[in-house]
């Protein structure tokens, strides 16, 4: 297999659904391992953020990435039809903060990028293949994930309108299926929530012209293009913010009366239970996947008490690696800092990042246990929000810059998803 891209580029413009300001929005080929990506070509610096669910901010009737003046918002109608078309690598540069709505549903989008031409690249695909089912509750949403070969959906929705009632239905997200059954399906919303929603700052460029509109007894001003185009919309949503794992998903997800909220807390925890890989047989894992403690104690030099890593998750050749820190009250450190009020040491969240950079330069090497890391330099170091007793630090680090015997790198620590430090690292890899 190889990975996917598009061959030209493509504009779509329009205003958003949710700020109602005006956006072009361009989908441009991107090289080899790039992802996807979008780009905010109105700001200083052209700042981008990568379609992963680490970058969600906000899962209130949308999905948003990022947060402040470079947030994107809403981005699943766009993500929906990349992912259906199994994109692997793809440049979105945007023009404002929320992607055109244009008739509410995917369909645009996906024949934009048809009309692009999907080409092959060199590269293998990666796939999220889980090895066993898993469940998640979020409030009125429930959902199942199963280990499967392709991606498919049972979603069920259940609304107390007469027009909508109990749906159900199963879809299989081929190219062709996902184009026939989901892709022109459209946002909708009740007249009832207009004046509750714009308070919140949403839905202000929202009408009949791009969303399906009800009061108490129909559809206002408009038409159904399906009986059921509510579920087959809240399918398309799904398979959105599912493109989050930010690899090709490959399980079967059920669905009852699912959110946005719901599907992102879905995806976190498909990321932490599955395998990244380039082959769709599970098990298999050429991306070194998961690291257990007995095999980092092969490669960090560390004891207690300052063997500050639990696992490895995500390994990515030389370029990416992902691992955990579960903090608990036995901690030695919480003992003076703070007594009655605990509180993870700054320095200690960055000491655990080091370690796991230091995993991603030791691993590549044949004879790691004759050799040690040292790091030469921090810089940008920031604390967002502190760490306490029974959370689970996730470290996420970058290569930056190879020069020689000296590695760049750029960290960043996540709890739950909300980012509490980051920082730019330099090290150095040298005999014993």
């Amino acid at each position: 297999m190889t990975r996917r891209t598009i061959e030209s580029t493509v504009t779509i413009k329009g205003i958003g659904l949710h700020l109602g300001r005006k956006c072009d929005l361009t989908f441009r080929p991107a090289p080899s391992r790039t992802g996807v990506v979008f780009r905010r070509t109105d700001l200083p610096g052209r700042p981008e953020i990568k379609a992963r669910v680490e970058e969600v901010t906000a899962t209130e009737r949308r999905t948003q990435l990022g947060e402040g003046k470079s947030a994107i918002h809403t981005v699943e109608h766009v993500l929906s039809a990349a992912a259906a078309l199994e994109l692997d690598d793809l440049m979105i540069d945007m023009s404002g903060p929320e992607p055109p709505i244009l008739d509410g549903s995917s369909a645009p989008f996906y024949d934009a990028l048809i009309g692009a031409d999907i080409v092959e690249q060199e590269g293998e695909p990666d796939y999220l293949v889980l090895t066993e089912p898993l469940r998640v509750i979020d409030g009125n949403s429930v959902y199942e994930a199963h280990p499967a070969d392709e991606l498919s959906l049972d979603v069920t929705i259940e609304f107390s309108h007469p027009v909508i009632g109990r749906q159900a239905g199963r879809y299989v997200i081929g190219r062709d299926n996902y184009r026939r059954e989901l892709a022109a399906a459209r946002t909708f919303g009740f007249l009832s929530e207009v004046e509750e929603l714009r308070a919140k700052g949403l839905i202000k460029g929202a009408s009949t012209d791009n969303a399906v509109v009800l009061d108490d007894v129909g559809v206002v001003a408009n038409e159904l293009r399906w009986e059921d185009e509510f579920l087959r919309h809240k399918a398309l949503d799904c398979v959105g913010d599912l493109a989050l794992v930010g690899a090709r998903v490959r399980a079967h997800i059920i669905a009852v009366r699912p959110s946005h909220r719901g599907t992102v807390t879905l995806v976190r925890e498909m990321v932490r239970a599955g395998r990244r890989s380039t082959s769709t047989k599970k098990g298999v894992n050429s991306m070194a996947g998961t690291m257990s403690i007995e095999e980092i104690m092969k490669v960090l030099p560390h004891r207690y008490p300052f063997l500050l890593i639990d696992r490895i998750l995500e390994i990515e050749g030389k370029q990416r690696i992902v691992g955990i820190k579960n903090v608990t009250i036995n901690e030695p450190f919480f003992q003076g800092h703070f007594p009655g009020h605990p509180i993870m040491p700054g320095v200690l969240i960055i000491e655990a990042m080091a370690q796991v950079g230091g995993m991603l330069l030791m691993s590549s090497l044949g004879e790691a246990t004759q050799k040690v890391v040292y790091f030469m330099s921090l810089d940008n170091v920031r604390f967002r929000k502190p760490v306490r007793p029974g959370d689970q630090l996730r470290f996420e680090l970058d290569v930056i810059q190879v020069r020689g015997a000296v590695c760049k790198m750029h960290g960043v620590a996540k709890v739950d998803g909300e980012l509490v430090a980051e920082a730019d690292m330099a090290a150095m890899v040298r005999d014993r």
